[in-house]
């Protein structure tokens, strides 16, 4: 008799190499794709000065392109942001979002080693 076993949530466990980016993009829905890039550039600049979050973060993107973002970086992302900065430069984006809008949706964000 074969019994099941149930996996506690957020625990893994798939034989192949790719089963973390193909779980995740199960939970999150087939319309998530990956995207990969390497940070080259940080700062922050006085855009508008009553601006608080005045972060910028440039990115070229493997599948090509360069976005370069102002602001709308949280404390999360920019932490992030630093860590792929003063590591290998490389992150990567989980994302949804149509077009080349992908290249600012920094809600699924993570450094790559």
């Amino acid at each position: 008799m074969t019994k099941e076993v149930k996996q506690p949530t957020g625990r893994i466990k798939r034989p192949d190499a790719d089963a973390m980016e193909t779980a995740q993009q199960e939970q999150k829905g087939v319309d998530y794709r990956w995207h990969y890039g390497r940070v080259t550039r940080m700062g922050a600049y006085v855009v508008f000065p009553d601006s608080e979050n005045r972060r910028t973060v440039t990115i070229n993107w493997e599948e090509g392109g360069l976005s370069c973002q102002h602001g709308d970086i949280s404390d999360d992302q920019w932490d992030i942001l630093k860590l792929a900065f003063q590591s290998t430069g490389m992150i990567t984006i989980l994302s949804d979002s149509p077009g080349e809008e992908w290249m600012y949706d920094l809600r699924f964000l993570e450094a790559v080693r």
